[in-house]
């Protein structure tokens, strides 16, 4: 086990160096200068010198990277150029818990909604119920988040305007509150969020107990007299459940990936709204530490599927 942690947390470093290296180049040789652009109208030349080496933009691209790298291991992002005298790392932790708590309900109810999905419509192969379960993932699936989101927008006005009961279309609420309040804000980029993860895990669960369910040791389990409740959920589920795992750790890794459409039309304030507005103003200090939680977020989602392996099969050992 301690030899695997090692290899995976090399293989961590590896893929974060990578990530924080693509994401500098892209940004340095994007076209445009960003301090000309922070500027505007008011382009005085000492003004925009002292600007350029504040931010230390007129060193060489390799005296920038590192000097990238060297905060980044004590998580110092340097500061903003659209907001000026705000670190980066407070922009990006100011939008981190509301995106935690848009991930973390839209993840269980992907979860508790998919998974019991699949399972019926395995169990119910090819009869109606499984036809109308699957063709509903289907277009779930098929519908791109921010269309359903604005139809979601359009539906609340619509709904305002007929009864009268003022359903906010933005924002968030408190964070972790639950009131009659706080739920208005939160349910629809909630159940949003859970739509295409919902289609995906619905799916997924079919095909792999589906699978399980012709090999040979089921049918064996059946030649024995096994009630079939047993034989489905003792000796099929359990080996089924081994892919989806895989599956359920990566979803946590794209928790904040996931929420950029959702962040932005909803006017939540979290960490992929804030990245998108980093985008939109040419803010590559933010951009750059967006995209490095996010590649952390996923590799740690892929180490946190292989130590759920060893949960669901002890049997399963880890090199």
């Amino acid at each position: 086990m301690v030899q695997f942690l090692v290899k995976r947390l090399i293989g961590f470093l590896f893929v974060v160096l990578c990530v924080s290296f693509i994401t500098f180049i892209l940004g340095y040789l994007a076209p445009g200068d960003p301090i000309r652009a922070l500027l505007g109208q008011h382009q005085d030349p000492v003004l925009y010198a002292a600007l350029r080496h504040q931010y230390g933009l007129d060193q060489p691209w390799y005296q920038q990277y590192w000097r990238f790298l060297t905060g980044a291991v004590h998580l110092d992002f340097g500061y903003s150029f659209h907001t000026q005298g705000r670190p980066v790392s407070e922009l990006i932790l100011q939008g981190i818990p509301y995106s935690s708590e848009l991930g973390f309900w839209g993840t269980v109810l992907t979860l508790v909604l998919g998974i019991p999905v699949g399972i019926v419509s395995a169990l119910k192969a090819n009869k109606w119920v499984d036809t109308l379960l699957m063709s509903i993932a289907l277009v779930c699936w098929a519908l791109p988040t921010f269309i359903v989101a604005i139809f979601a927008q359009v539906g609340i006005v619509w709904f305002d305007k007929w009864t009268g009961v003022q359903w906010p279309v933005a924002n968030w609420g408190q964070l972790w509150q639950y009131g009659p309040d706080d739920i208005q804000y939160k349910l629809f980029p909630i159940v949003i969020f859970a739509l295409v993860g919902f289609a995906f895990y619905a799916r997924y669960a079919r095909t792999t107990l589906l699978e399980t369910l012709r090999q040979d040791y089921v049918r064996t389990a059946r030649a024995k007299g096994l009630a079939e409740r047993v034989v489905v959920y003792r000796h099929a589920f359990r080996n089924a459940l081994i892919p989806l795992v895989t599956s359920i750790g990566l979803a946590f890794g794209l928790v904040i990936a996931g929420a950029f459409f959702i962040e932005q039309i909803f006017n939540i304030p979290g960490v992929a709204s804030t990245g998108l507005q980093a985008i939109n103003d040419r803010d590559y200090p933010v951009i750059q530490a967006s995209v490095l939680l996010v590649a952390a977020c996923v590799v740690l989602g892929n180490l946190i599927s292989d130590l759920l392996y060893t949960v669901v099969d002890p049997r399963i050992k880890l090199d």
